[in-house]
């Protein structure tokens, strides 16, 4: 269920996000990640990912994200469970006077990359980076630095 400006704005300000981040990976082991259109986090590299609706299965919604972020529809089953995270912004999906926390699962999910059908509302391009190119880019954003950092203590 999406909601009205005003009342998505009053639930990001007063309670956190639940959202799936895709950390999605090629034949090759290369990362697919997209340049973020929207807030938060616009203009930074990042993995495909999104909200989970309120009465959505957790099952139910990897299954929507994966299609609407990537053209294929995958399951839950076939993905691994990287672990939860928090990530917290200083702005919003409208603007800079509310700020965004999310509460993340991230999983990872192996793909081919000419099955993707990849959309262009959230993500203004897309790249297939090394997971060393991606540590290393101050264009990646820290959060999706988080799912390949092994040593990351938050």
């Amino acid at each position: 269920m999406f909601l009205d400006k005003q009342t998505f704005t009053a639930v990001i300000d007063s309670t956190p996000l639940v959202s799936i981040d895709l950390v999605v990976e090629d034949e090759r082991g290369d990362v697919l990640l997209g340049e973020r259109a929207n807030r938060p986090a616009k203009g930074f590299w990042f993995v495909p990912g999104g909200r989970i609706m309120k009465n959505e299965r957790l099952t139910d919604a990897f299954e929507r994200l994966t299609r609407d972020e990537l053209g294929l529809s995958v399951s839950l089953a076939q993905a691994e469970l990287i672990g939860p995270f928090e990530h917290f912004y200083s702005d919003y999906v409208f603007g800079e006077d509310v700020t965004t926390h999310y509460v993340v699962l991230g999983y990872r999910i192996k793909v081919k990359r000419a099955n993707l059908a990849l959309p262009t509302e959230q993500h203004a391009r897309y790249h297939w980076f090394t997971v060393s190119e991606l540590m290393q880019s101050k264009d990646v954003h820290l959060h999706s630095k988080w799912y390949f950092d092994s040593a990351r203590t938050e």
